[in-house]
């Protein structure tokens, strides 16, 4: 076969935690020389996603999209009802009807990269058509050594403890094994045990990280017996496609509030594009806010799904909370420009949830954290966040809705993370580390040139 240029195909899950980073990929690989052809299916489940496609398409004319139409799909047969896990059962259970699709795409691929709760489906694809079969797998290595080694936990292998010894790794606590893992047959667990034992099938994994944020569990992930390789490709830097239609005249603009406020004094506070927090500990939020005494920029969500956000702000918060807020803030209830918020010098602090993508975007930038996990995979994040320097995490505070955190923790905490100059500065310590390896010669730079050599060495040899 004589040498074309990598062609790899990209299906990201839906969620716009998924979403971006495959996006993000897509730009490095095309910058890198790449045919890209992303595979999506016809409707979204958020606004969000819609409109960020529709960006990017418009950005990157020469990447070939390709939709998959899906099975239809009765959802009373999976044992959930969150909107985004039951896409990803559809497209698994659809996932046959790529064999036609992907075999008629020219010029033919290289490898096939996909979302990370997609292994098993995705296994007879790809070995159907002897194609290279990867996972992008959008959370921290530290996560992925948890996920590779959950199997061996699910099947008893190990002895009840406090903590799960993971070789090469500090121990995990138990605590911070996400819940749905621990609820019976829910469709969270059967996904993540199922495709964690299909793991040794892949050709390599993708991770959005890099070696000096996760030294120890990169390094531990190189030596574990059985597993695929992985390349840490991170950080993927924040794309221009990203970016919202900038409407400066509005007064309640983000950006144009941020403006007017000093360098390093504002606190922004996000939890995500899924997370909705139950109303009275919104409201305990705020009056935490206000007890600070710092600035701040906070979104409220209270809809896992945006499209049904429709109840208004002030009667969300509270008229009379809302009102007292509006003296030292800004409190929206819409999606946001991220990226450009945390690259504002007015941003010293992040109440973040933790979601891997907001603590890659807070390393790039050099934001420090301020950690309260909510679900999922976000402790084990946090954990990366207060080891690596980036911030703190209040483990007391537990799983989001676990327990009601009262206004004058939450303010205390955040006067800490604005006041504390050591935060700030190993923050920043981070970021010259981002920076670093996204450069000439950096472990980026050198890892995505390992693995696109990789490609072009099993494509001479077809």
């Amino acid at each position: 076969m004589c040498e074309h240029a990598v062609h790899v195909a990209l299906l990201p899950n839906a969620g716009m935690g998924h979403l971006i980073p495959f996006l993000r990929l897509a730009d490095l690989l095309v910058r890198h020389s790449c045919r890209v052809t992303l595979i999506t299916t016809k409707s979204t489940v958020s606004l969000a996603e819609s409109e960020l496609l529709s960006r990017f398409e418009s950005s990157f004319p020469q990447i070939n999209r390709v939709d998959f139409d899906l099975l239809p799909f009765d959802p009373t047969t999976a044992n959930s009802n969150d909107p985004f896990w039951l896409r990803w059962e559809s497209v698994r259970r659809s996932a046959h009807l790529l064999i036609p699709v992907l075999s008629s795409i020219s010029p033919p691929l290289s490898a096939f990269v996909y979302g990370m709760t997609l292994i098993s489906p995705m296994i007879p694809v790809t070995e159907a058509l002897c194609l290279q079969s990867y996972i992008l797998f959008t959370s921290s290595a530290r996560m992925f050594s948890f996920y590779s080694y959950f199997p061996s936990v699910a099947d008893g292998a190990t002895s009840a403890s406090d903590v799960l010894e993971i070789p090469g790794i500090s121990p995990v606590p138990t605590t911070s094994i996400p819940p749905l893992l621990l609820v019976p047959n829910s469709l969270f667990a059967k996904i993540f045990t199922e495709d964690g034992r299909k793991l040794r099938k892949l050709n390599g994994v993708l991770v959005n990280t890099f070696e000096e944020l996760e030294a120890e569990s990169i390094e531990a992930l190189k030596l574990r017996d059985g597993l695929p390789p992985v390349f840490a490709l991170g950080p993927f830097m924040p794309c221009e496609f990203e970016k919202l239609k900038s409407n400066d005249g509005d007064a309640d603009s983000p950006l144009k509030w941020l403006n007017g406020q000093p360098q390093d004094s504002v606190v922004y506070v996000c939890f995500g594009s899924r997370t909705a927090m139950k109303r009275e500990q919104i409201r305990e939020m705020g009056d935490g806010l206000l007890k600070s005494g710092c600035r701040f920029l906070w979104v409220v969500k209270v809809k896992i799904v945006d499209s049904e956000e429709e109840e208004e702000l002030e009667k969300v918060v509270g008229e009379e909370l809302m009102n007292g807020l509006k003296e030292k803030g800004l409190v929206v209830k819409t999606w946001v420009d991220q990226k450009a918020i945390l690259d504002h010098p007015s941003i010293g602090g992040f109440v973040s949830h933790c979601g891997w993508n907001s603590v890659s975007e807070a390393a790039w930038y050099g934001v420090r954290v301020l950690a309260w996990p909510q679900h999922g995979d976000q402790k084990i994040n946090a954990e990366v966040v207060e080891r690596s320097g980036l911030g703190m995490w209040q483990k007391d505070w537990g799983w989001g809705g676990e327990q009601m955190v009262k206004g004058e923790e939450i303010g205390k905490a955040n006067k800490k993370i604005m006041s504390t100059e050591s935060l700030k500065n190993s923050a920043l310590c981070v970021k010259e580390a981002a920076r670093k390896a996204v450069s000439v010669g950096g472990s980026c730079e050198i890892n995505f040139e390992r693995l696109i050599e990789e490609w072009k060495d099993k494509d001479r040899n077809i």
